[in-house]
């Protein structure tokens, strides 16, 4: 039985993201779990975790193109109140979602003014680059059934779609 990360192998991991002045964006001490190969994660961070093995650590730096994107000014909307559900207790920083010609998107509420608010389509994260220092948990063969799914199931394997 290898430990080394590969396609196809379910893998936990403790990470500390910080951005390129260095101030802390997330960090997990609980293992976050993911299914190497599927896309699951981020690119370029599950690029530069392969071949890894349980107990290694890695600082891995991503770039925006790899990671969320690079920051697209024409993401930018403003919208009148009045299009926005009444109940909404408008708050900077919640999403909403909208259907567009390619799909879903999550538009991010930047700025709420007078009569409008300003959504931005771009993640939180789009145009930085990634700093990451993970730390491999734990590293396992997938389920079949995780496989079909292409995503990891919790302890006990059941979870509902």
């Amino acid at each position: 039985m290898s430990n080394t990360i590969t396609t196809g192998k379910v893998v936990g991991f403790s990470y500390h993201l910080k951005n390129s002045k260095g101030e802390t964006l997330d960090q997990s001490e609980e293992p976050l779990m993911y299914l190497h190969g599927e896309g699951n994660i981020i690119p370029g961070l599950e690029k530069e975790l392969e071949g890894l093995k349980d107990g290694d650590s890695k600082k891995v730096e991503v770039s925006p193109e790899d990671g969320y994107g690079t920051y697209d000014e024409t993401l930018i909307f403003q919208v009148p109140k009045a299009e926005l559900p009444p109940e909404a207790e408008l708050e900077i920083g919640m999403e909403f979602q909208t259907d567009t010609a390619d799909g879903k998107m999550v538009l991010y509420l930047q700025e709420i003014r007078e009569a409008d608010v300003v959504l931005n389509g771009n993640h939180p994260l789009a145009g930085e680059t990634l700093h990451f220092d993970v730390t491999i948990k734990t590293v396992r063969e997938a389920t079949k059934e995780e496989l079909q799914h292409g995503h990891v199931h919790g302890p006990g394997g059941h979870h509902h779609h």
